[in-house]
């Protein structure tokens, strides 16, 4: 299987993951040409960017320390381009989750990080 099936496999089994925690996905893979968010869904009163990453195990480290300040800048500038292409989610409190996949294991990291602005 290549990168990209393995990629899309383990963010089907994420949002299946989050469906169970009664996530509501609003969308899968928004793409603009700044980058690309995995899912974007409503938590508990909350619009959430999820940025999955995957690992079969622990021996390159974890996936959750693969989201660099520098993919946060980038997710964080795809989001914004959300928030202007629909301005009935711009008023919604937002949060940046991260799931973590190692090997069998899933991780959900609500708030992973906040807004990163560029300096």
């Amino acid at each position: 299987m290549n990168k990209r099936k393995v990629g899309k496999a383990y963010e089907e089994r994420a949002e299946e993951y989050l469906k169970k925690q009664d996530f509501i996905i609003l969308e899968k893979n928004f793409r603009v040409r700044q980058g690309e968010i995995d899912l974007i869904g409503y938590h508990k009163g909350a619009l959430v960017f999820v940025e999955v990453k995957y690992r079969k195990d622990k021996k390159k480290g974890m996936p959750e320390e693969s989201v660099t300040v520098a993919k946060q800048r980038q997710i964080s500038k795809v989001a914004q381009f959300y928030l202007m292409c629909h301005p009935l989610a711009e008023n919604m409190c937002c949060r940046y989750d991260v799931v973590a996949i190692c090997g069998e294991e899933i991780t959900w990291y609500k708030n992973a990080f906040m807004h990163q602005w560029k300096n």
